[in-house]
């Protein structure tokens, strides 16, 4: 097998949450991988900060020559496991020319792609940026691969009214929820209970959103609000600390919380996201209010593993509650960890990805 992908192996945290840990189980069933990411470390160190242009268009060239190397040896493989993209500008030139050379490829989308609509790339009235961004990239890998596995439900229909060979697979992200779990970390008397946000700049709008039902809350019970991300961040009226997300010390950061929520909105784009954040604070054995989205829906089971919740209202209602009373924090906890370990743990999914894989390499047998 070769796996073509973008990042270097354990970096990006979609690779990291998705076929990453499971290369191991691969090769006891008999499978030889080998990696070939488009951007090398060197180009990785730099990728995303400011400056180093020379470097960044030095890095982009290796990996142009990388995938040539690339297509010259794909038919020595049984099997081309492409995650993401082949190559991440211009059209979908390096990618049709893997689906015409492979001799079975196996597409894996990120959550974040909506199969079977027009991504944001596409959408943007610049030509040039749509060239640039390598729009249309996913639809050419969806409907002609031999098997697309995508990250949410709602992906599924989509893509399989893509796929030429009608084999779309729904596989959640997974954590190792040996590592991410729960501590006993009983407050003290009158300290503040931590209600927690995990994610990036790109999806800090949708903390925004409740800014308001936060201030609401903070005039009828105290709390901290703990931000996780590679951001600043402050609400007025509301006591709130930044902590920078590290792979070293997630679970700890994770662990440190009280509540964890995750507002979202109910959009096309959002509808394609894999919801990995509910994972990850169930995981941790913390109850969530979560938006009352499909995803949402399926993840949470309200009342029970957390709240879902609809508007300003029911948010303010819903975190009030869970701040002012232990019992119902630990006992919806306990609930969503035993959800996160049955349906999201890498023993879960891991059937999940060896039939898939074995469905493609039977088809090509």
């Amino acid at each position: 097998m070769l796996v073509l992908c973008p990042f270097p192996r354990d970096t990006a945290a979609g690779q990291r949450l998705k076929y990453e840990p499971y290369f191991d189980d691969w090769r006891a069933q008999g499978w030889d991988i080998d990696v070939s990411p488009f951007c090398d470390r060197q180009l990785w160190r730099v990728l995303y900060q400011p400056g180093g242009i020379g470097a960044k268009v030095l890095g982009t060239v290796r990996g142009y020559a990388r995938r040539l190397a690339d297509l010259g040896r794909l038919r020595r493989y049984d099997l081309v496991y492409v995650y993401l993209w082949v190559t991440p500008l211009g059209p979908a030139l390096f990618e049709r020319l893997v689906l015409r050379l492979a001799r079975a490829v196996v597409y894996d989308l990120e959550d974040n792609i909506v199969a079977g609509q027009e991504p944001r790339a596409d959408n943007h009235p610049n030509p040039l940026v749509r060239w640039l961004k390598g729009a249309g990239k996913a639809r050419v890998m969806v409907a002609r691969a031999d098997a697309v596995i995508v990250a949410s439900p709602y992906l599924v229909g989509p893509a399989r009214a893509r796929n030429l060979a009608r084999q779309v697979r729904c596989i959640p992200p997974s954590l190792d929820t040996d590592r991410i779990c729960p501590v006993s970390c009983a407050r003290a008397p009158g300290a503040r209970v931590v209600i927690g946000w995990t994610g990036t700049f790109s999806s800090r709008i949708y903390l925004d959103d409740i800014a308001g039902a936060l201030r609401a809350l903070a005039r009828r019970v105290p709390f901290t609000l703990r931000v996780i991300g590679n951001f600043d961040y402050a609400i007025d009226g509301v006591v709130c600390e930044v902590v920078r997300w590290s792979a070293a010390h997630e679970a700890r950061d994770l662990q440190s919380l009280d509540i964890g929520i995750y507002p979202l909105r109910d959009d096309a784009w959002t509808r394609g996201k894999a919801g990995l954040k509910i994972i990850q604070y169930q995981a941790a054995g913390l109850p969530c209010v979560a938006s009352h989205v499909p995803l949402s829906a399926v993840q949470l089971r309200d009342g029970e593993s957390g709240f879902l919740v609809r508007d300003h209202a029911e948010w303010v209602d819903r975190l009030e509650r869970l701040v002012r009373d232990a019992d119902l924090r630990r006992r919806m906890g306990a609930a969503g960890r035993a959800d996160a370990v049955a349906l999201y743990s890498r023993s879960a999914i891991a059937p999940a990805y060896r039939a898939v894989l074995d469905l493609v390499a039977t088809a090509d047998a």
